[in-house]
């Protein structure tokens, strides 16, 4: 691993002594992937204290972005600060994140007790970005109370959020469509709560009958009974009675006799999708050599043409290379 460099040391303490700047510096950091990322982020580790992380994920125009925006003011209304991730399409041309922190968090850019970070999903199909994680730990050693993580907002594949927050809520409305299918489709599984918001709306208890009718059907694997919260979030109607189920959820996390071993779980989890996320990226960094590299690794970026000018299918070269440890090695830049 790395050794830090003493830039990167002195962003470390500043970012423990509440240093918005170093937290800011950090995150852009963690996204560009520098080389020394691994040792920085073990660093971060060690200063953060495990602060909850509340997902909120939907369709497209159910509100989500609203709803954080009422859900930070009444943390901060408690006192709490707050760090929030807001996971942005992509934008085709620069791979940044389209809509930026004060566009779309406006009323809080001012507040030194609310940082949010818009961070671009990057072709991500799980609804969240690479680097949510490793934000996520920033915000948490920097020191708020609360985080909270709302995705781009691509309806029926948002699953990669299960695995980053303790809490999820799923953001419906009265013309979310096809609610049954895009319940079947998975987002069942993924919600702790349910919020239909809009629920001025003609529909909204139609709706929120069937999540419930969904939920007999289909219950809690570990005996967690998920409420369904009617809400008008721009009023600010239901925001406490949500927050209220997720408080709830929280102390049944905490009060499960497997919680040990589910925060093991995880950390393994963790570990295999930073080996996965590395590796992908070691990949797609050798393959974007294509032939230009064979000069200087014979054989090694022809595996890659031949599967590009279909001489060979992708089955039969991955085969190949994980029958040769030496071969795959050399690709993922293991000396």
């Amino acid at each position: 691993m790395n050794k830090l460099s003493s830039s990167y040391k002195e962003l470390l303490e500043r970012l423990s002594g509440g240093d918005r700047l170093a937290l800011a510096r950090l995150m852009t950091l963690i996204e560009s992937r520098p080389p020394e990322v691994y040792a920085l982020m073990s660093q971060v580790c060690k200063l953060a204290r495990a602060v909850p992380r509340l997902g909120i994920t939907g369709p497209p125009g159910a509100g989500k972005s609203t709803l954080v925006d009422q859900i930070i003011r009444s943390f901060r209304a408690c006192g709490k600060t707050v760090g929030a991730i807001v996971i942005d399409p992509s934008s085709p041309f620069s791979g940044g994140a389209v809509l930026g922190d004060r566009v779309r968090m406006q009323d809080h850019s001012l507040d030194p007790g609310v940082f949010v970070r818009s961070l671009a999903s990057r072709g991500s199909h799980g609804g969240v970005s690479r680097a949510t994680m490793e934000v996520s730990v920033l915000l948490d050693a920097f020191g708020m109370d609360e985080i909270i993580i709302e995705t781009v907002g691509v309806g029926q594949t948002e699953l990669d959020i299960m695995g980053i927050a303790d809490t999820t809520a799923v953001v419906l409305v009265p013309e979310s469509g096809d609610t049954i299918q895009t319940l079947k489709a998975g987002i069942l599984e993924i919600g702790q709560v349910f919020v239909v918001n809009k629920a001025d709306r003609e529909g909204a208890d139609r709706i929120a009958s069937e999540i419930q009718s969904m939920l007999k059907i289909a219950p809690s694997p570990d005996g967690w009974e998920v409420p369904v919260v009617l809400c008008q979030a721009r009023e600010g109607e239901g925001i406490n009675e949500f927050l209220s189920a997720v408080e709830n959820h929280r102390r049944h996390l905490e009060a499960r006799p497997d919680l040990a071993a589910r925060q093991a779980e995880f950390r393994k989890q963790q570990l295999i999708e930073i080996l996965l996320t590395e590796i992908r990226h070691r990949l797609l960094a050798s393959s974007s050599l294509g032939s230009q590299a064979s000069s200087l690794e014979p054989g090694l970026a022809q595996v890659f043409d031949l599967v590009r000018d279909a001489e060979k299918d992708p089955y039969q070269a991955a085969a190949e290379l994980l029958a040769d440890p030496k071969k795959l090695a050399k690709i993922l830049g293991i000396k």
